[in-house]
């Protein structure tokens, strides 16, 4: 099946049977390998992308359902304000230990803060709730977070 996907504002056309996840078309056919594959049933987090601004588990979003939408992923997400203050937020605080996730942290982190410029402490708990860190740097993440709203405030 041949369909086109609008990534990172561009427009591919892509090849792939029905049922294919977003994920592996991202990774093994464009060649966009920031989004990870983590469990492979939507329970970690690594593979969220942006689909029309939400974050979405790629791993179990099957490109005919994505087709027509815009889709973001890790490659794109410094090009937006939140993505921005971010990628600042995770350097000063040297958030990242192995990195696996990173780029699934990122994304629904980016996603929080475009929908609640503002979260308290349980609201970034709740949301990023499900975005698995095999180092357990949660309270860095959560200040990466927080820090990169501050940013953001000016």
């Amino acid at each position: 099946m041949s369909l086109v996907l609008k990534l990172n504002g561009t427009e591919h056309t892509v090849e792939a049977e029905p049922g294919t996840p977003l994920l592996w078309v991202i990774r093994d056919e464009l060649k966009m390998t920031g989004t990870k594959f983590g469990c492979g049933v939507a329970s970690c987090g690594a593979c969220t992308v942006h689909v029309d601004g939400q974050p979405m588990r790629s791993c179990q979003t099957y490109i005919e359902d994505v087709e027509g939408a815009e889709i973001t992923t890790i490659e794109a997400i410094a090009e937006t304000k939140a993505g921005a203050a971010i990628q600042q937020a995770w350097e000063e605080l040297d958030v990242v230990q192995c990195g696996y996730c990173q780029s699934g942290q990122i994304m629904s982190a980016v996603g929080l803060l475009t929908q609640n410029p503002k979260p308290n402490v349980e609201e970034i708990e709740d949301y990023m709730d499900g975005n698995a860190c095999r180092c357990a740097t949660y309270q860095r993440i959560r200040a990466g977070i927080q820090r990169a709203s501050e940013i953001m405030e000016g």
